[in-house]
């Protein structure tokens, strides 16, 4: 059997899983596959620094050079390559790349293909309209921005509403377009949905509730407007659609891995196993149980879940006699108009009870409530306070435990 430890996957989690193998003493082939031909780069600040107003476009956010890449892991590095094919009964997989076809043998194998953004149909036919996933999604969003277009966004999750933060910053007007009415109910909740809905209000963006998109308008090839369901038309040279994102797992169908009905994420152990031998998955991609929260199958799109994730599934595989749970308590941030927004946990609670309230001056704090337990923290410019509840989530603090501390704060 070949001793190759395969990633595939060149974002955050797959980089992590790299880097956790060697430091695990692993010394084998260490192969990783890249879908996109850059080097693997950090995505957060594609929607948040990345967009922000400046003289020059700023650098690719790449963790490492190609040639520190090579030499610290000792990696072979397939860029602009796609994994098409995993034929387990082989342990191989089928990866496309800029010289054809080619069948890889492993012995270790983590999946890390993150999530693909979800387009409007026809969007993709349409120049001026986006998704932002990609470091080349974000390089045309800045310069339509740069640019001065009349903007539209189709979404108020954190990917929108950073879009929605980089227009007004330029001072253009901006729409933005949410099919529920109150965003972010599955990220925080309705309550705070609401107040996070606030901020756009009070920074001057258009925010419309309850709305659905029903088509786009062109010319030349060119988007020119939004058309809603009552039939008008907003005026767009500038579409970003942050309407979520799927599993990248299509090339996975027949694997004989379970995929998650809902989603076709991979379904996974707490360890992050598949079940398939020498087999993992780590990031946006895995489906796992949450031991805190009553062993909840949950998908996580955070940036600390893809790093935690991507060396807890490496070290996994590599010994699985002593493979660990995934007990990372989840978090995840946004910065809107200025302020920081950060949430440690999960929404779903029988009580939300806001410490204060006030988005001016004031820094905002809620808790959240499952049984007698605290489950969940969001906060407004609150970054020291909101990692001391995430403590408190890990170690299974009581609800009047964090009371306590919220009010002693």
């Amino acid at each position: 059997m070949s001793d190759r430890f395969v990633v595939v996957g060149g974002s955050l989690a797959g980089l992590r899983a790299a880097q956790a193998a060697r430091r695990a003493g692993f010394r084998g082939p260490l192969t990783m596959i890249g879908g996109e031909a850059h080097l693997p780069y950090d995505r957060p600040p594609l929607s948040k620094d990345y967009l922000e107003p400046n003289e020059r476009q700023p650098a690719a956010p790449t963790f490492r050079t190609e040639q520190a890449l090579r030499d610290e892991l000792d990696l072979d590095l397939r860029l602009n390559t796609w994994a098409t094919g995993l034929h387990p009964a082989h342990t191989t997989l089928t990866v496309h790349g800029p010289y054809g076809e080619d069948e890889l043998d492993y012995r270790y194998l983590v999946l890390a293909t993150g999530a693909e953004a979800r387009m409007l149909p026809g969007g993709e036919q349409l120049a001026g309209v986006h998704t932002l996933r990609t470091l080349d999604d974000a390089i045309a969003v800045r310069t339509a921005l740069d640019n001065g277009a009349r903007t539209v966004i189709v979404g108020a999750g954190f990917i929108g509403s950073e879009v929605a933060s980089a227009a007004r910053v330029r001072g253009l007007d901006v729409t933005v377009l949410e099919a529920l009415p109150v965003p972010l109910v599955r990220s925080v909740g309705e309550a705070m949905g609401r107040a996070c809905a606030a901020l756009h209000h009070a920074h001057g963006t258009d925010l419309r509730c309850g709305v659905k998109v029903t088509d786009l308008e062109s010319a030349g090839g060119r988007v020119t407007g939004v058309t809603l369901d009552e039939g008008s038309t907003i005026p767009a040279e500038l579409v970003v659609v942050g309407a979520g994102v799927a599993p990248g797992t299509g090339w996975l169908t027949g694997s004989a891995l379970r995929l998650h009905e809902r989603d076709k994420g991979i379904v996974c152990d707490g360890t992050l196993s598949t079940g398939l031998p020498g087999v993992y998955a780590a990031g946006d991609v895995a489906h796992f149980p949450h031991p805190l929260f009553d062993g909840t199958l949950m998908r996580l799109e955070h940036w600390t879940n893809a790093a935690e994730q991507g060396a807890l599934a490496a070290k996994n595989a590599l010994n699985p006699d002593a493979a660990m749970p995934a007990t990372a308590v989840p978090y995840f941030w946004s910065d809107w108009y200025g302020r920081r927004i950060q949430f440690v946990g999960i929404p779903r609670a029988e009580e939300i009870r806001v410490v204060s309230e006030e988005l001016g001056e004031e820094k905002f704090l809620a808790l959240y409530r499952g049984g007698d337990r605290i489950t969940g923290c969001i906060t407004i410019d609150r970054p020291a306070q909101v990692m001391k509840f995430r403590r408190m989530i890990a170690q299974s603090k009581t609800w009047d435990e964090a009371l306590h501390f919220a009010g002693a704060r």
